[in-house]
């Protein structure tokens, strides 16, 4: 553990302060979440930074960032953490209760209008565990503590990275009814050269899975342009123009007409990562396991024909 070795008489009570601050992100939103107030927190963190003997975050205007130290204490605590909870649960012969905060990256659409509406039975059965989901187009860094569980379109090249693929999805291309009444309908591949095209803005992409348009439309680009998938959806259920949209996404509305699903089609697929420090964490596996289950269950939505 590089600096934290040798220093056997750390406070897990200290331990817990560095915890609560990195999950939260703010000394502000820890000293809530544990019941003390703001000086507390910087109390203790200041003397656990003695302790240790290294600087454990950097203090910014939007909050505090953990150092390299600080990322090896707070998975020192979350270990311990859960170290204590399951010698609570031997001991009194009962199940580990979950508890504390995971955050889950996804992006927008998956995270949106798949994850979100299926967090439910998770939250019921641990009322204690405290569930966050930033659904936006982004990568997130787990070694930076941005996320616990990121739900990406490719494995990592490097890093201490624990990934698995969760599901293949299919796109398709999808127009509204009340555009394909007004434009008349689509035949051929040729046809769609003359409509406007709903994608991607090509300099923003956040990975170059996203960059489909070229794949199906060589040469040809998007009229209308976004960096967000929901975005991109409310303007073709608008009758804006045509837009190559996730299946599992569309499906939910029956304004969108597909547009040649025989002939352009896309397979992508969704990865679940975690980060080799808290794959072992039993609530952010508790958490991991929910969303393989959830995919597992509903297949169909992601793979079926539109």
């Amino acid at each position: 553990m590089g600096e934290l070795r040798g220093r056997m008489a750390l406070d897990w009570n200290d331990l817990q302060f560095c915890l609560a601050v990195a999950r939260d992100g703010t000394v502000s939103a820890a000293a809530k979440k544990l019941g003390v107030d703001h000086a507390t927190i910087i109390r203790r963190i200041d003397r656990l930074e003695r302790d240790i003997g290294a600087k454990l975050f950097a203090r910014r205007k939007t909050g505090y960032q953990l150092t390299d130290a600080g990322r090896r204490a707070a998975a020192m605590a979350e270990t311990i953490e859960s170290q204590i909870r399951g010698g609570q649960a031997e001991i009194s012969g009962g199940a580990a209760r979950l508890a504390g905060t995971v955050r889950i990256g996804a992006p927008d659409g998956f995270g949106s209008f798949f994850l979100a509406p299926r967090l439910g039975p998770l939250a019921d059965k641990h009322p204690e565990l405290q569930l966050e989901l930033v659904a936006t187009a982004r990568l997130f860094s787990l070694s930076k503590r941005e996320a616990d569980i990121a739900i990406s379109l490719a494995l990592p090249r490097e890093g201490r990275i624990f990934g698995r693929k969760l599901v293949d999805y299919r796109l398709f291309l999808y127009a509204s009814r009340d555009y394909l009444a007004k434009r008349g309908g689509i035949e051929t591949r040729d046809d769609i050269k003359s409509r406007r095209l709903i994608g991607y803005i090509p300099e923003l992409l956040f990975t170059p899975e996203l960059d489909y348009l070229p794949q199906i439309l060589p040469g040809f680009s998007a009229q209308f342009r976004s960096a967000n998938l929901i975005a991109q959806l409310e303007a073709a259920l608008a009758g804006l123009g045509i837009a190559m949209l996730p299946r599992f996404l569309a499906q939910k509305f029956d304004t969108l007409i597909p547009v040649l699903p025989e002939v352009i089609s896309i397979t992508r697929g969704f990865y679940l990562l975690m980060h080799a420090d808290g794959r072992d964490s039993p609530q952010i596996r508790a958490v991991a396991e929910h969303i393989y289950a959830a995919v597992e269950a509903e297949k169909a939505l992601f793979l079926d024909p539109p």
